[in-house]
Parts: structure tokens; sequence; C-alpha cells
């Protein structure tokens, strides 16, 4: 029997369109899979930032005068901003320069956040604490957000922020605690690596302000680090529908009115 040859193209055809879907149902689902692992990531940190929390003061935090760095923002000068002052939606971020889930968030959502910021859409608050100092001892979640601070009085807070969570040491190491450290990594930062910033670094000139941060961070009772509120929602609080990257931009873009 001959057989007819549009019913052969059909079928072929049927089956190519069978294996493309096949194909999208498995990139959705591995997107689905990478973004849970991403928040039960997040999720498990904010328990034991909880405890740190819980744990009372940072005993590193020195005292003397609290000195905010050049154009801190918000409340008592604690958050130090990066974007568009008129963006319509603001993402505040409370992170800590040791703690691995907040290298987690950033290394998701940093590329989403940074387009969102040169579209002029998104701002971002950043508040530095020092829980893993308190959880794990040693000085380095203090130092970096110093360094990071020092770094923002050079107009450079946002690439040195990024090349301290690249070099980010492993938890229980606590290489930040070094300041020489933090002056070699200032190096990966075109310009910043001047007598200024180290002095700044090798003072502590902001540690009373990064103390006074950790405080109001306690005070606002978070559930640990990071915490990510996108125009004052958590966007972590639950976990069965998490705030992906995508959601994120789709979000945005529609305060915007995109």
């Amino acid at each position: 029997m001959t057989e007819n040859p549009d019913a052969k193209r059909s079928a072929r055809e049927r089956l190519v369109k069978a294996r493309e879907r096949e194909k999208a149902r498995e990139r959705r689902r591995r997107g689905l899979i990478v973004a849970s692992a991403v928040v039960g990531v997040l999720g498990l940190a904010a328990v034991v930032g909880l405890i740190a929390a819980n744990a009372g003061k940072d005993d590193n935090a020195a005292a003397g005068p609290v000195v905010a760095p050049s154009g801190a923002s918000g409340e008592d000068a604690l958050a130090i901003r990066v974007g568009e002052p008129g963006a319509k939606s603001t993402l505040v971020v409370w992170e800590d320069f040791r703690c691995p889930a907040c290298k987690a968030f950033e290394d998701t959502y940093r590329s989403t956040v940074q387009e969102l910021a040169d579209k002029g859409l998104l701002k971002t608050e950043y508040h530095l604490v020092t829980l893993i100092d308190g959880n794990m001892g040693g000085s380095g979640s203090l130092k970096s957000a110093n360094a990071a601070a020092c770094a923002q009085d050079a107009g450079k807070f946002a690439a040195y922020h990024d090349v301290l969570f690249a070099n980010q040491p492993p938890e229980p190491d606590d290489a930040f605690g070094k300041n020489d450290k933090l002056i070699e990594l200032a190096g990966e930062v075109p310009g910043l690596d001047t007598p200024a910033f180290r002095k700044c670094v090798e003072e502590g000139t902001h540690n009373s302000w990064v103390g006074k941060s950790f405080e109001a961070f306690q005070a606002g009772e978070f559930r640990g680090t990071p915490t990510v509120l996108l125009n004052g929602k958590d966007i972590f609080s639950d976990q069965q529908n998490p705030l992906t990257p995508a959601k994120l931009k789709e979000q945005v873009e529609q305060a915007a009115g995109g």
C-alpha cells in the first residue's frame, strides 16, 4: 500500500510540535526549580540571621560619633541609594557582606535590578548590617560595611558593593576582617584606592554608623538577611509564590505604567 506523503508530513509536523512543547515545559520546570532553590536558600538564611539578630548588639561596633557616608539618605541617613531618585519603585535591601544568602540574592537578581535602574524605573536603598559577625565571630561584616561606606564617600559604592560580593569568602572565614584585604579589593574599582579611602578604612570612620544601621535592623524585627522590600512589601514573604527576577521586572514596569 502506498503511503500518503501529506499524511507522513503532517505526522512529522505533529511530532516536531510535540517535542517543542515538551522542551518548553522542561525550560519552565527548570526555571521554577532555580527560583525555588534561591528562595529556599534565602529562607534558610533568614532563620540563621534571625538567631543572630536576637543575640543582641554586635560587640565589634565601635563607640564614637556617628559619621554617615556622603549622600546617605532616609531616616537617620542610614540608607545608601543607587538609581534615579525619581524612580517610581523602590527596592530596600538589608544585607551583610559576609552573608551567603545575600550573595545568592545579588547573583540572581543583580542584572535585573541594574537593567531596571538603567531605565530609571527602580532605585535601591541599601542598609548594611553585621549579623554574621554576631553569629560566627570576627569583624568582617563591620569592616566591609565601613569600607563600602568609604566607597560611597568616593562615589563608587555600587561598584565596590559588587566586588565585595563577587569575592565573598566562605562564611566562617573572616577575611573581610582584614583592612589590607578590603583595600586590595578596592583596586578592582578604578579610582577607588586613594589615600582618603585607605584612611577611612583603616580608621573605621563609619563603624558607628554601621552599628546604628544594625540597631535599626533589630528594631525592625526583620526575618534575617537578606531582607528585600519592593515598595514596602517583603518579596520573599510568600515562598509558595516567590518573586523571581522576571516577576520583579514585571511588577516594576507595571508600577511605571509600562
